[in-house]
């Protein structure tokens, strides 16, 4: 009982912080990383990347809890097929339960097994006949996800993508397509922000970035915001300001 208790408490804790970045003019790229950064601690994944469609309608990487993950993904991009390729196309998941025995997609499998991947779930961000994306949930070991787990990564996306896909926005098709597109050139400059953190502090890429969201979060402040001036050098983040030599 009191597992099941602390699991219904960190869902509704992933549920209030999805809701929490749901706030006027939020950001798509904080909201997508709080949505795989959650889901990839609520069904016990190692790992998890997501992917959002640009105007054009393809696949680029938005989020990522590692650099593994997002490695594995980019590598299915290039590809162009693999388990989240094929959730956006057909909006339905995909289960890997052993991706060793895998053989849809050679380039992903390679890339997965190497990085010490042995099973993931792909999902759909969808509403309605509407997909925007996808989810992959990674994990080290072989095997499926739970029913359950199954529901509440879905769930997750599903709630996301509402908040992506908002009345006023599904209106207009137009402010969709320009919203999502506007998070992926944001994506760029976070990448360069994530490099100057990382050469100021001696951080991996992935607690750069940890400490550039925690610090637009701390000021509310737009993470494509922050991450601009940092990489603009017009900001450094205050615990990582150079100690006075006085």
């Amino acid at each position: 009982m009191m597992a099941k208790k602390s699991r219904d408490a960190r869902l509704s804790e992933a549920f209030v912080k999805l809701a929490d970045t749901l706030v006027d003019d939020y950001d798509v790229v904080d909201l997508l990383d709080t949505l795989v950064q959650q889901c990839t601690v609520l069904v016990d994944s190692d790992a998890g990347g997501l992917l959002i469609a640009d105007t054009d309608g393809w696949l680029q990487l938005i989020a990522s809890t590692n650099e593994d993950a997002e490695f594995v993904e980019i590598i299915q991009l290039n590809a162009g097929e693999g388990p989240c390729v094929d959730a956006f196309e057909t909006g339905k998941g995909v289960t890997v339960a052993d991706i060793s025995e895998e053989d849809r997609w050679p380039a992903f499998c390679d890339a997965a097994t190497k990085h010490g991947f042995q099973s993931m779930h792909a999902f759909p961000l969808r509403l309605r006949g509407q997909t925007i994306g996808a989810m992959g949930l990674f994990s080290v070991t072989t095997g499926e996800l739970s029913e359950p787990d199954l529901a509440i990564a879905q769930a997750l996306a599903d709630v996301a993508t509402i908040g992506i896909l908002q009345e006023r926005s599904l209106r207009d098709s137009t402010i969709v397509t320009d919203q999502l597109q506007r998070a992926l050139d944001s994506r760029v400059t976070i990448e360069q922000a994530k490099g100057v953190i990382a050469a100021q502090t001696g951080a991996d890429m992935h607690t750069s970035f940890t400490i550039l969201r925690d610090y637009a979060r701390r000021n509310q402040l737009k993470l494509s915001i922050v991450a601009e001036d940092v990489a603009e050098r017009t900001l450094i983040i205050p615990a990582l300001a150079p100690a006075s030599t006085a």
